[in-house]
């Protein structure tokens, strides 16, 4: 496997990273500060076309697939992460599942708002009682003439207050547990549909999460992707594709501030030098550089496989869990770097260690990777 990047995917990285420092990095910590949401931003996003990516032009996308997606997350990350959040889950984490499991007419009426970024979209699986284990759920849809009524309440569901469209997943039939799980794409201002407590977060701030309220809910037949009994199946899919879009993003915020670490040890002077001069902050250094890039490779190749439809599942956690930590031990050292200057706001390297926290917990904990790494291995063996 080659993943040396193609001159068109090498352009896509010159340009989303020349347009991440000009646009996002001036910005990133006033939104992490205030909690605010970067609409402008991502409108100028979505002007550049990078909603689109991976996506068909036949339904507004610019094509390409999960490698050039991984480019975009990571480039953002590198200096916001919450925007990269937004991204990844409104083109990946939802998007990807509302392509791939809609028929002809759901691809013509719900695609093209989110590759054009008309609007974003949203993916509303977990409940109180239903994190890592979605069989447990209690939301509800229950037939009536001409579809379902959803009754029942997510949590923690990126992009939930700004989405147009929201992937929601229900029990059709609860005795079935994870077999009796349907997805449905529920529409901004459905009746019945609203938007409750919006999280106060340690990390990723500037992307809302959620708590979406469903009240007999009508939903007609019309959005339900699959058939009945398939929510379990598309809900994990999208998963074990946006594990590799979380992968990217902690290589974004240990990339990021691995640079900032860098560039600080040369310029910080004490005892009549760099520090950078010094083994100490230069075995550190070096030990940054090499886990990003030890990450970064599991993660193409883990965006190689699913790109070009072989099994991925392993490789994806395997990208996710490395990737995680690496982010956290990476930006936890940076801050040492930094020594004091590191843990005030006034400089960026506390804002990227709450930020890479995340990354070990969404899309399934570490914990959660390292058992289904244990299993395809048991499987394998």
């Amino acid at each position: 496997m080659d993943f040396t990047l193609t001159e068109e995917q090498k352009m896509l990285k010159a340009m989303v990273k020349d347009f991440a420092t000009k646009e996002l990095e001036p910005i990133a910590a006033e939104i992490d500060e205030n909690a605010r949401f970067p609409t402008e931003s991502i409108k100028k996003m979505s002007e550049l076309g990078l909603l689109g990516i991976g996506f068909p032009e036949e339904y507004g996308g610019n094509g390409g697939g999960k490698i050039e997606s991984n480019i975009v997350t990571e480039e953002i990350s590198r200096v916001c992460a919450a925007t990269g959040t937004i991204y990844f889950v409104t083109t990946g984490l939802a998007g990807y599942p509302i392509y791939k499991y809609s028929n002809d007419d759901q691809r013509k009426r719900f695609v093209p708002p989110i590759a054009t970024g008309q609007t974003l979209s949203a993916y509303a699986l977990t409940e109180a009682g239903a994190g890592s284990d979605p069989a447990s759920m209690e939301t509800t849809a229950t037939r009536c003439d001409k579809g379902y009524l959803l009754n029942g309440t997510k949590i923690f569901i990126t992009n939930g207050n700004e989405a147009g469209i929201i992937l929601v997943f229900a029990t059709t039939n609860r005795a079935q547990r994870h077999k009796g799980i349907s997805a449905f794409v529920v529409e901004k201002g459905t009746p019945g549909f609203s938007v409750g407590k919006l999280e106060h977060k340690l990390g990723i701030r500037a992307s809302s999460t959620a708590e979406l309220v469903f009240e007999n809910c009508f939903v007609p037949e019309a959005n339900r992707l699959g058939s009945e009994g398939d929510g379990f199946k598309i809900a994990i899919d999208a998963i074990d594709g946006s594990r590799v879009s979380v992968a990217a993003q902690a290589i974004g915020i240990a990339q990021g501030a691995f640079e900032k670490a860098l560039s600080y040890a040369k310029e910080r002077q004490q005892f009549g030098q760099p520090i950078a001069n010094f083994q100490a902050i230069q075995w550190m250094l070096a030990d940054m550089a090499t886990r990003i890039d030890a990450a970064r490779l599991l993660t193409y190749r883990a965006a190689y496989l699913q790109d070009k439809g072989l099994p991925f599942i392993k490789e994806s956690s395997m990208a996710k869990l490395f990737s995680a930590e690496v982010s956290m031990w990476v930006t936890n050292k940076a801050i040492q770097i930094y020594g004091g200057y590191g843990y005030v706001k006034d400089y960026p390297l506390e804002r990227y260690f709450r930020d890479a926290k995340i990354t070990e917990i969404y899309e399934g904990t570490s914990e959660m990777q390292r058992m289904t790494i244990a299993r395809s291995l048991m499987r394998e063996g």
